[in-house]
């Protein structure tokens, strides 16, 4: 069996995140789907908890059509050691052979441990971007259609606009 692994905060989960997933699952029997920064919430960069994420998660994978069989939803805290983060995710998820990142930290880190590393594949990146769509529900800008509609559902069902902007107001100008 090919399992993979992909991180991200998921700040929220977008549509690109859907599609790159969708494209993993075409190289690999499971993926495992590694919430980052589990331990943060209540800020800009990380206004929803671990496991809101997870929910929205299974909902936009659901909603997409994709087997959730086939994908392991696991929160990853930070550890604050680059050099002991890989032996703790490894150590906090089942097996896989293949990383999936395009974030230059973690692709040599993974690499020196021995793992193959794959870029992610990038669907409409200049306007898939999880911090661009916090700005537009901070700004009240149209961010729905950047995610999939269960996730907007959950987003207003926990008020979620309403918590990201409560914390920009309270978080220091430099997080925003």
């Amino acid at each position: 069996m090919r399992r993979a692994l992909f991180v991200g905060r998921f700040q929220p989960i977008h549509i690109g995140h859907v599609e790159a997933i969708k494209h993993m699952l075409s190289e690999n029997d499971e993926i495992i789907v590694a919430v980052g920064s589990a331990q943060y919430s209540h800020t800009f960069d990380n206004p929803f908890t671990a496991g809101e994420r997870i929910e929205m998660v299974r909902m936009a994978l659901e909603e997409a059509g994709i087997e959730l069989r086939r994908v392991l939803t696991i929160p990853i805290p930070d550890l604050g050691s680059h050099s002991m983060w890989v032996a703790h995710v490894k150590s906090l998820t089942p097996s896989f052979q293949t990383v999936y990142t395009n974030n230059p930290l973690v692709t040599q880190l993974f690499r020196e441990a021995g793992y193959e590393v794959k870029p992610v594949e990038m669907f409409r990146r200049s306007e898939l971007i999880a911090t661009r769509i916090r700005r537009m529900m901070i700004e009240d800008d149209e961010w729905r259609p950047l995610v999939p509609k269960s996730v907007a559902q959950f987003i207003d069902k926990i008020d979620g606009v309403k918590r990201l902007k409560t914390v920009v107001s309270t978080d220091s100008p430099a997080h925003v």
